[in-house]
């Protein structure tokens, strides 16, 4: 027992060591070696203090620092790899960038072949897009490829089956042909019908969905802010309107904006081609960005605009709220989402979703995982699966 005992006080004093950092001040009294030392010595280039220069031993001070060169930040990113998991390693690599200045070296091929690639570090490069030179675009292109393919596959299929439904169900009759009745909703509306000496329902009100149809069924225009702050939502919008527009009965249009208007709706089969014609920071005029949405708007009572903001407008403000009165008003349904993206709720402009609110548009952060449910609930004209009603205006 006092065997087991003593390595497991080891074990807490190893943790506390690396946790942290070396300094005199830590009173663990403990010697790193070994993977421990490396991995230390990993986490002090990133996380030291940065008052001294990069020239500590591995198990000593803790100092910050990975130097100017692409080599030794390579050498780096593949140390980190080594010894943390992937999901570490790419917060790691996310606070090298916001902490150390690596931006520009982002610009080398050879960095990006090193790199964890996640959404975050898409969000890096499409802000760095128009200062990248000719030789790095192809592999920044191929980094943000993977991302977006492996995005597709874990949101694609649930996406399509969530809105095929809400489609089926906002498409529903009441006076179906006999192919097109829904049996088991018709026998759960007559219920009360039932008559036991015959064993049987008398359908005097039939359920059914309409005549199966590759018309269009609703429209949806995603309006994407695309300042500096909303990076992650940029990336996981563009791929969710890859998948929108891959479906038959719903047509899709990708707008994206900050004091200009583009309309990237033609290269929605590409959602990498739709990303690089983003230009992430600048300003933000929302009130242009919705004149455009509502002039392409044909079917009122059948159309979906998702407005994707952090809300602080540059433009007008009572004409951006004009605006969405007026959509509502005509029979479109309004949806402002503060974010995309797995991090919670941004910061925003209050006042703004305060006043969309009160024109029943409510704003909140909505996760990757929850965004079928949102477009499903307003393809039907339910209420919004709101996340977090305490907070969200």
């Amino acid at each position: 027992m006092n065997e087991q005992a003593s390595e497991a006080t080891e074990e807490r004093l190893r943790r506390w060591r690396l946790v942290l950092g070396g300094d005199a001040a830590d009173g663990t009294g403990c010697r790193l070696t070994g993977r421990d030392a490396a991995m230390d010595g990993a986490l002090s280039s990133l996380y030291g203090k940065g008052d001294r220069p990069d020239k500590a031993q591995p198990g000593r001070d803790r100092s910050a620092g990975l130097g100017a060169s692409a080599p030794s930040v390579a050498r780096w990113l593949g140390d980190i790899r080594t010894y943390f998991p992937s999901s570490v390693v790419q917060i790691m690599q996310r606070d090298a960038i916001d902490r150390l200045g690596l931006s520009t070296l982002l610009l080398e091929p050879e960095m990006l072949e090193a790199v964890e690639a996640d959404v975050h570090l898409v969000g890096t490069l499409l802000s760095l897009n128009k200062a990248m030179p000719e030789t790095t675009k192809e592999t920044a292109r191929a980094v943000v490829r993977k991302v977006v393919e492996d995005l597709e596959k874990r949101l694609a299929t649930r996406t399509r089956a969530t809105l095929t439904g809400a489609l089926d169900r906002s498409a529903r009759i009441n006076r179906p042909r006999h192919r097109d009745i829904d049996w088991n909703r018709t026998i759960a509306a007559n219920l009360k019908n039932y008559l036991p000496e015959y064993r049987t329902v008398v359908p005097e009100r039939l359920v059914g969905y309409g005549r199966a149809s590759q018309s269009v069924k609703k429209e949806v225009i995603l309006c994407i802010d695309q300042s500096g702050s909303m990076a992650a939502s940029v990336v996981y919008a563009s791929v969710f309107g890859a998948v929108l527009a891959s479906m038959r009965s719903i047509q899709t249009r990708l707008v994206v904006f900050d004091t200009a208007v583009v309309d990237l709706t033609d290269q929605l089969d590409d959602p990498v081609d739709v990303l690089f014609g983003t230009q992430l920071g600048g300003g933000t005029d929302i009130n242009r960005a919705l004149a455009y949405c509502q002039s392409q708007i044909t079917r009122p009572a059948d159309t979906v605009v998702v407005l994707i903001s952090d809300l602080y407008e540059g433009g007008i403000r009572n004409e951006m709220l004009k605006r969405v009165a007026a959509m509502k008003a005509s029979g479109v349904q309004f949806v402002t989402l503060l974010a995309l993206s797995d991090e919670g709720t941004p910061a925003y402009d209050r006042e703004h979703a305060a006043a969309l609110a009160g024109l029943g548009a409510p704003a909140f952060a909505c996760t990757p995982d929850l965004f079928p449910d949102v477009m499903a609930a307003a393809i039907e004209k339910r209420p919004l699966p709101i996340p977090d009603k305490e907070t969200h205006q």
